[in-house]
């Protein structure tokens, strides 16, 4: 199979282009779309071979549930029981970064839930991806559009590289805006609750809904996607800089050192990729990663960001390339 690229403009993706991805979609084929936060694989929903093609192509353990992807709130209830919390969420930070973990209904394929009762939804921002829900007329289900492990993609040449011929058709809508993964949040219980840090806020969330929860790493692999395994990580060794000690470190000492921060790094170092904000380093964690394992260095170092704000996404991202919890 021949993968299709196809540029799309986007703020007025092309018609023919749109309808011939979502024809795919609806055919039971994959589909790598921009979304706001990164680039996606989709396949419908409700399909369960189509499903199951997602983590073939991805290489993707099967208990590792998916996320849903609607073009309006209301779409949502085909799929789950919404409550008032939830709709309150939606209507405050829907189109946007933001994933709702719902109870599901049966109609759900158990390949999208891994088995679960729960269901994970949300509705992008991005206009290529809103345009091929539309036209598709199902519920998109699509993880991050790399091999299972690595650095998510956010620019669709990475979706080539790392997929390849097992999609279908790529979307090219330019680089993604957000550069992390959607915050996951639970809202089935009494409180509100965190399973994934990502590109919203969780102090926007906790000003609409009051405190979310923090749960501990092991009790939240279990409910939401993208949280099981080891993820984000770069072909050479990722350390992060949390205090100085590490640069005096045998881990550092006379290594080729690639660097990602903020701040300049207190030693001279072969390659560095300074950013201005902790938002723009959220923009470019992933870029960055693929951008410096092709150079010639031993390892990277990546400053720990402050946890607040998307730093606390940062934090899960850097610690999970790291291979630490």
């Amino acid at each position: 199979m021949k993968t299709l690229v196809y540029k799309v403009e986007r703020w007025n993706p092309e018609p023919n282009i749109i309808d011939e991805a979502a024809q795919a979609i609806r055919s039971g084929k994959l589909v790598a779309f921009p979304t706001e936060t990164v680039y996606g694989l989709g396949a419908n929903g409700l399909d369960d071979v189509a499903v199951r093609s997602i983590f073939a192509a991805k290489g993707r353990p099967a208990d590792n549930p998916l996320i849903l992807h609607f073009a309006s709130p209301d779409a949502v209830d085909n799929v789950a029981y919404v409550n008032e919390r939830a709709r309150l969420l939606m209507d405050v930070f829907w189109p946007g970064p933001l994933t709702l973990v719902l109870p599901v209904k049966p109609i759900v394929p158990h390949s999208v839930t891994a088995g679960l009762e729960t269901v994970a939804v949300r509705m992008p921002s991005h206009p290529v991806a809103m345009a091929l829900i539309k036209a598709a007329g199902v519920p998109i289900a699509a993880p991050s559009a790399n091999k299972s492990g690595r650095p998510s993609p956010t620019e669709a040449a990475s979706v080539l590289s790392d997929i390849g011929d097992g999609v279908d058709i790529i979307l090219d809508g330019g680089a993604t805006d957000v550069g992390l993964e959607s915050t996951v949040i639970d809202v089935t219980g009494p409180s509100v609750v965190l399973l994934r840090a990502g590109g919203m806020p969780v102090e926007r969330i906790e000003e609409v809904v009051g405190d979310v929860v923090l749960v501990p790493g092991e009790a939240k692999k279990k409910r939401s996607p993208g949280t099981r395994y080891r993820h984000y990580a770069p072909l050479v060794p990722l350390l992060l800089w949390k205090d100085d000690s590490i640069w005096q470190s045998k881990d550092v000492s006379g290594k080729k050192i690639g660097y990602i921060g903020i701040k300049e790094p207190p030693v001279t170092v072969p390659e560095k990729i300074i950013f201005k904000s902790p938002e723009y380093y959220a923009h470019g964690l992933f870029a960055a990663f693929r951008t410096l394992e092709k150079k010639d260095i031993d390892i990277i170092v990546a400053e720990w960001p402050e946890r607040v704000g998307i730093g606390l996404a940062l934090r899960d991202r850097l610690c999970r390339a790291a291979g630490q919890e």
